[in-house]
């Protein structure tokens, strides 16, 4: 069996790429293709698709308007959702997930931004990638907005902040709110373009916080290997 996957990355804006995901993908001598929104690229074939990545940018998912192409992505991620491969959303990423799953995606409270802890949950069923984890974990978040659970979905991680950090629909959907993928020159480039948003709050870091912070990463890009090993074991469970 030919184990080489094709896995798509969506992109909305050029500052929010898919990181360590592209060395986990030439790594396991996966192909990875892009559809840049914010290049007006069109939507792909979604049978030419075995695997799909949703990443994140600025925009909000309740309000259309400010990206035309949204409604037209949301509606493709759920078409691509019946056809039941694996997707990871990332960021606003997990907001589109959760909103073709037919979730409410509304504003939270506060917005989180910086190196903050995070608790995975154990209560996972077959789900086990989080197991050997400590039960807090710091992770880098950049979000303002939050979604209620799917029908069916099960939540997989909560913080102070946000009690619906994530969650996982059927076996092979997977949507964080956080960002595992992410690389120090990532961090640079989030807080180059989102200096604006570094308003004091409960959550929010200072630039320098947020840039001096380099002891997560490894930890942060194991995990993330682990979670893209196991939702490209679920390819390979449906193809014949």
């Amino acid at each position: 069996m030919n184990n080489t996957l094709r896995l798509r990355c969506f992109m909305h804006v050029p500052f929010e790429g898919p990181g360590i995901i592209s060395d986990w993908a030439a790594q396991h001598q996966h192909s990875l293709s892009y559809t840049r929104f914010y290049e007006g690229n069109p939507l792909p074939d979604a049978r030419e698709v075995d695997m799909l990545i949703v990443m994140g940018g600025p925009m909000d998912v309740i309000d259309e308007q400010s990206a035309p192409w949204m409604a037209a992505e949301i509606d493709w991620i759920r078409e691509y959702l019946e056809l039941e491969k694996p997707a990871l959303g990332i960021c606003l990423g997990a907001q589109m997930i959760a909103k073709a799953l037919g979730a409410e995606v509304y504003s939270g409270k506060e917005k989180e931004i910086g190196w903050h802890n995070l608790q995975f949950l154990s209560a996972l069923g077959a789900f086990r990638i989080w197991t050997e984890l400590p039960s807090v974990h710091k992770v880098f978040h950049w979000h303002g907005d939050t979604f209620t659970l799917p029908d069916g979905a099960a939540l997989i991680a909560s913080s102070r902040a946000f009690p619906h950090q994530g969650f996982i629909f059927r076996q092979e959907v997977v949507a964080l709110q956080f960002h595992l993928e992410v690389t120090p020159d990532g961090v640079k480039e989030l807080v180059e373009h989102g200096r604006n948003e570094l308003n004091a709050g409960p959550f929010v870091q200072e630039e320098q916080e947020i840039l001096e912070e380099n002891c997560c990463f490894e930890a942060n890009h194991e995990l993330m290997f682990r979670l893209l090993d196991y939702l490209s074991g679920q390819v390979s469970d449906r193809k014949p």
